[in-house]
């Protein structure tokens, strides 16, 4: 098992925590604005290491769509790497875990589908997109067959 490494952002590590040592049941929304959120465990590109990020809850179907959005900035967020790297990822969606396998979404009219979907759930990405010039990174998290 790797190691785990902590995020450096101190929301990020106390929501990370909260949210896993309730099982779910605390920590699930996204810090004051009470949209919920899912926790993504990957494995760092560069390091090895086992890294959980909250990401806003965006549900298609039995999917997750994740948003590499980091708030409009220039850079895409690090997780955007690893799981370029590393597509095998655990997914909480409060009380239940899941085996799941990210992919990139490539095609235009499924990213805009799924980009719509996102817009619905957390309409700031809208905004986020307007103010950088990178395309912002969309994945798609589909159950691993068992």
């Amino acid at each position: 098992m790797a190691e785990y490494i902590p995020s450096p952002r101190d929301w990020v590590r106390e929501q990370v925590e909260l949210y896993e040592k309730s099982g779910g049941t605390q920590g699930t929304t996204l810090r004051d604005t009470g949209l919920p959120v899912i926790i993504v465990t990957h494995i760092g590109n560069k390091t090895g290491a086992v890294r959980k990020t909250p990401l806003m809850r965006v549900k298609d179907g039995d999917n997750y769509v994740l948003i590499g959005s980091q708030g409009g900035a220039p850079e895409n967020p690090d997780w955007v790497y690893n799981l370029r790297a590393n597509p095998n990822i655990e997914l909480r969606d409060r009380t239940e875990v899941f085996k799941m396998k990210a992919r990139e979404v490539s095609d235009p009219n499924e990213r805009a589908r799924l980009w719509k979907l996102a817009v619905e759930a957390f309409p700031p990405y809208d905004e986020y997109q307007a103010k950088t010039s990178r395309e912002i990174p969309v994945f798609v998290a589909e159950p691993l067959q068992q």
